[in-house]
């Protein structure tokens, strides 16, 4: 009898704690919504699950409908045939509802900047733009930019994530200056080694999964601005 009356104490204890974590979980205001990141390998992950993200794992955190729209290799303004259409048109593809969006992008642009042109890289961003506020006129829109690199100051990186300040400024959307202020010193091999794929070797874009948890917080504090 005394075990019996034990087990269903135990049984009360657990049911009155998942509760209290559901409560806790549908208390906050993100939770249910519908979160859509696009993007390059950034978003795609590389060759690394995608369950290792920062954005994942923030959208489970919070009780959000996570989807995934990134392709390892893509541009914001250059088709590339192994790596599918620019992300200009691209994010036409993406599901209709959707409470939040982010854009991660930019590292391909600059590598291939001086293909697209910096001026073609502003004009299909500006459309981008445009088309994602047109698309989801209710929903809260991000960009994050590509990390630092080795000589930053004066390079095609430096120029991509300037114009995306530039331009997504143009047009009232946040973005988060990932190679100024992202805590991702990815110009370090000794960083890398510890918090990129691979140990970083020849990499200054794919995260592991501890480097996106680094992030998440920077990350977190910036969307839950808006």
């Amino acid at each position: 009898m005394k075990q019996l009356r034990f087990f269903f104490i135990i049984m009360a204890w657990v049911c009155i704690h998942t509760a209290w974590g559901q409560v806790s979980t549908s208390s906050d205001p993100l939770y249910g919504k519908r979160i859509g990141v696009i993007g390059d390998s950034y978003v795609r992950n590389h060759r690394e699950p995608v369950e290792y993200t920062w954005h994942y794992k923030f959208a489970k955190k919070h009780g959000m409908q996570y989807f995934n729209y990134g392709r390892n290799g893509n541009c914001v303004a250059m088709p590339r045939a192994r790596f599918g259409e620019a992300m200009y048109k691209r994010y036409k593809e993406m599901t209709d509802s959707l409470d939040y969006v982010v854009v991660i992008a930019g590292h391909n642009d600059a590598s291939l900047l001086d293909s697209i042109g910096i001026d073609n890289y502003k004009e299909k961003l500006g459309i981008l733009c445009e088309g994602l506020i047109e698309k989801y006129p209710s929903a809260k829109l991000f960009f994050f930019t590509c990390w630092t690199r080795k000589n930053f100051s004066g390079s095609t990186a430096e120029k991509v994530v300037d114009a995306t300040l530039e331009v997504c400024g143009r047009y009232s959307i946040p973005v988060f200056d990932a190679a100024r202020k992202g805590n991702i010193f990815a110009q370090s091999g000794a960083f890398r080694k510890i918090y990129f794929q691979n140990e970083g070797v020849n990499d200054t874009a794919h995260l592991n999964a501890k480097g996106h948890d680094r992030f998440l917080p920077c990350a977190e504090a910036f969307l839950l601005q808006y």
